[in-house]
């Protein structure tokens, strides 16, 4: 099998860098449709006014799930208003949708993350939901986008919860990295993972360790800062290079799993993938030292470390048991660990996982 990598055509991180978009628009094409997110169309746009929006751009407003009505309706507006570059703005369902719709018109796409919660706005690949917000299936672009451009001034001033949500995505770049090398599973483009994509996992991994906290802490204060701008980089750039050029493993196959728990659907993606991290290290046996740092970290930050900090407060076994079955489905990502995976395995991890979360709460 042929070692692949995938990368964003162009990366912008800055102070200000939205003001740049006409420029880059322009660059792309004649005509955009810019999807926004609720709060992008609310509250961050009418703030830049023309220096953003022209009549070269028209804004659409994302209706809350990416799922196939929305792109569908997407898909149409491209085609009746005759637009030659998709601009996704937003959080990551908003940002996936805009990366599928424009994927099937065979435009170019810019993304520009309002939020450093999830590796979406790098990837060539895109996660579909049911209506109702169970994971349904992953889609793989042609092309990464073209353009990613990362205001820090937005980033700074979003809730520090999606933030750290990022960090939890991030925080399982490393893990799934080294499992898709130990065992030479295919990685997010279809090839091995090359060396570029494994060092920037574990940088991705090192990075959050060291400025995690501080990076928080002045989100927290609204100070754009070296350490919230490194781990903007690790959340967006490093997790987004990491996961798919290097691939994926038990960490997003349990938060696969975990959506099909009602309850767990006010969570975030990372918040999710976090606890998949932990279910992870108990299902390979990591050693205690790693499973420690790893658990220390969470709880830092804050991030979830038991089943009621993912909205699950008395979960049955059978419930359980389902979430660990969607995550043992055939073409499941989890299956690239070493191990023999089964989804009592599974089920055992995730109440390992959840045991010692709360008995590292109780002292």
């Amino acid at each position: 099998m042929n070692i692949k990598a995938v990368f964003p055509g162009k990366y912008i991180q800055g102070q200000g860098v939205l003001k740049e978009l006409p420029k880059w628009v322009d660059m792309l094409g004649s005509k955009g449709l810019l999807l926004a997110s609720p709060s992008v169309k609310e509250k961050i746009l009418p703030q830049f006014g023309n220096g953003v929006i022209s009549e070269r751009l028209q804004v659409e407003p994302f209706n809350g799930e990416c799922c196939e009505d929305e792109i569908t309706r997407i898909a149409g507006l491209i085609g009746n208003r005759q637009v030659n570059v998709v601009i996704g703005m937003g959080g990551g369902k908003t940002i996936d949708t805009a990366k599928i719709a424009a994927d099937r018109a065979g435009l170019p796409v810019i993304i520009v993350p309002t939020i450093a919660s999830t590796d979406a706005p790098c990837s060539g690949c895109a996660v579909t939901y049911t209506n109702q917000g169970c994971f349904e299936a992953v889609h793989y672009q042609k092309m990464n986008p073209s353009i990613v451009l990362v205001d820090m001034d937005l980033l700074a001033a979003a809730p520090v919860r999606f933030l750290v949500s990022g960090m939890g995505d991030a925080l399982s770049t490393w893990f799934e990295a080294r499992s898709c090398e130990l065992t030479q599973s295919m990685n997010e483009c279809g090839g091995v993972s090359t060396k570029a994509g494994i060092h920037l996992a574990r940088l991705c991994y090192d990075t959050l360790l060291r400025y995690g906290v501080q990076a928080m802490n002045d989100n927290k204060a609204q100070v754009v800062s070296p350490a919230l701008n490194y781990i903007a980089e690790a959340n967006i750039l490093l997790s987004g290079i990491g996961f798919e050029s290097s691939g994926l493993a038990t960490a997003h196959s349990v938060h696969n799993g975990l959506t099909a728990l009602e309850e767990t659907h006010a969570f975030y993606h990372g918040e999710k993938v976090a606890f998949g991290v932990q279910v992870g290290l108990h299902l390979t046996s990591a050693p205690a030292d790693v499973i420690n740092e790893v658990y220390t970290f969470c709880e830092q930050v804050g991030l979830p470390t038991t089943f009621r900090d993912i909205g699950l407060k008395r979960p049955s076994r059978n419930d359980l048991m389902k979430a660990a079955e969607n995550a043992c489905a055939p073409n499941s990502p989890i299956h690239h660990e070493v191990a023999i995976v089964t989804p009592a395995k599974v089920l055992d991890a995730m109440i390992k996982a959840d045991a010692l979360g709360a008995a590292r709460k109780n002292g």
